[in-house]
């Protein structure tokens, strides 16, 4: 904790009386991680009102080396929010939508502003901001765009990096950088958001952004399937992704006991299939036409490969509520698998040719190494990305388990490495990954990453003791 008492006076003053809060219960939710695996400690929470008052109280950092950690929504799931002495510097002041362009098709928005909103304001102008992920009635654009965030609509309008075009943000040294572009093409030399987007608040404060808009769809469908292994859900994905081209929106993929923890314990889901199986998939496909096309489409390619008995079961949902009843099993799994007992997560990326192949092989080593070990694997199946969990045996002691967390990551970070994937998918790096990355990372990324770092914050006063490992 910092003695620097003038400093932080400096701050207070420069923010106003709503604009920071040091006592302890105030303070709590700014220095607990949402999982309970880490707490940390801070002297002041800063909520600047606007950039200019964020910069005013980087500058105060700069000047007495006091660290900063920049807070959105705390939902993120490495420690990468998490301050150890210092300031957190929150945004949920700054939560203006400075601008919607529907020509455009560009939104400008402030750090602060909480994601659904911003679904919502792109709506208000017949617009689709994409983002989309299970977070997003509570974490923010700035730590969205911090943490380069995935979600569930990647395979069609990609990572959050991708939906970005320019950045405003304050530099360690309290300088502003004004980046707000809406230019498509800009070839003007380095393209310098790319290094604070997925940055993790390490080399600055993401302040606004200008996001790219999309034509909002005018159908959607959703299908349920069930099949027989991995393999043949990543069969009916060639196959889709074939077929239906552009149309294609999103494919996810859950094991039986992935979809059978929500099936069980989330209030309202229900298998919508005839029967059990070994492996899910759940469909979206959209259009911009108001009319039969893309269901068509969607059902032509099920009845194939029904058929073909690529799948053995499927539906289709016939409205709206039952779109939703379909993805909320999906979307309950992380909460439902509490139920089970103590879990040890993994946010993995392999190419999606070699995704079943991953799951497989994971499960048998897992399972080898500790029989009775319930693998959850569940995820983005379209863009190689599953969270592959595990759930401890039902004997076993749930703290025994955790303890296991290093030998079980060790086991499935190397069978990602051998299969040319990554350990971090599009959860962050933060306090749990840094040993991860020196392990895995080639040594000349970590030495380039090094030196922007200490190019841009010499000082080592922005996120200090994240991404990079020691």
């Amino acid at each position: 904790m910092t003695n620097n008492t003038e400093a932080l006076n400096a701050i207070r003053e420069a923010v106003g009386p709503k604009g920071w809060v040091d006592a302890a219960d105030e303070v709590e939710p700014y220095v607990t991680e949402t999982r309970g695996l880490w707490r940390g400690k801070c002297d002041l929470v800063v909520s600047p009102a606007s950039t200019k008052e964020t910069a005013a109280v980087v500058r105060i950092c700069a000047d007495g080396e006091i660290p900063i950690v920049a807070m959105g929504g705390n939902t993120g799931l490495v420690g990468g929010g998490l301050p150890n002495g210092g300031i957190v510097l929150a945004t949920h002041r700054m939560n203006m939508v400075r601008d919607i362009d529907p020509v455009d098709n560009t939104m400008t928005v402030e750090a602060g502003c909480i994601l659904a909103d911003l679904q919502t304001a792109a709506e208000s102008v017949d617009r689709l901001f994409p983002l989309s992920l299970g977070a997003e009635g509570s974490c923010r654009i700035g730590g969205n765009l911090s943490t380069n965030a995935g979600g569930v609509q990647v395979l069609r309008y990609g990572n959050t990096r991708d939906l970005v075009l320019g950045i405003e943000a304050v530099l360690p040294d309290g300088r502003i950088w004004n980046d707000l572009t809406r230019l498509r093409k800009d070839n003007t030399g380095y393209d310098m958001k790319h290094l604070l987007i997925g940055g993790e608040g390490t080399l600055g404060v993401i302040t606004a952004a200008v996001l790219k808009l999309f034509p909002r769809p005018r159908r959607t469908e959703t299908a349920f399937v069930g099949a027989a292994s991995p393999e043949a859900i990543l069969a009916l994905f060639t196959r889709a992704n074939t077929t239906l081209g552009n149309m294609l929106s999103g494919f996810e993929y859950a094991s039986q006991f992935a979809a059978q923890v929500s099936f069980d314990h989330m209030e309202g889901v229900s298998n919508p299939l005839s029967g059990v199986y070994p492996a899910y998939g759940l469909i979206e496909v959209s259009n911009l036409a108001d009319d039969d096309t893309a269901r068509d489409a969607l059902e032509a390619v099920l009845a194939d490969a029904l058929e073909d008995e690529v799948i053995v079961d499927a539906v289709v949902a016939q409205s709206e509520t039952q779109s939703a009843a379909i993805w909320k099993i999906r979307e309950s799994i992380p909460e439902s698998q509490r139920e089970e007992g103590a879990s040890i997560k993994h946010d993995v990326a392999v190419p999606v040719s070699r995704v079943a192949e991953f799951i497989r092989e994971a499960n048998k080593r897992i399972i080898k190494e500790l029989p009775g070990t319930r693998p959850c694997a569940f995820g983005h199946m379209g863009d190689g990305n599953i969270h592959y969990n595990l759930t401890q045996p039902p004997e076993m002691d749930g703290q025994a388990f955790m303890d296991e967390w290093g030998r079980f990551k060790k086991i499935v970070h190397n069978l990602v490495a051998d299969m040319d994937g990554s350990f971090s998918a599009e959860h962050g790096i933060g306090t749990l990954k840094r040993d991860d990355l020196a392990t895995y990372k080639q040594d000349v990324a970590i030495d380039m990453m090094r030196t922007i770092k200490n190019a841009l914050d010499p000082k080592n006063i922005m996120n200090p003791g994240k991404v990079l490992p020691d």
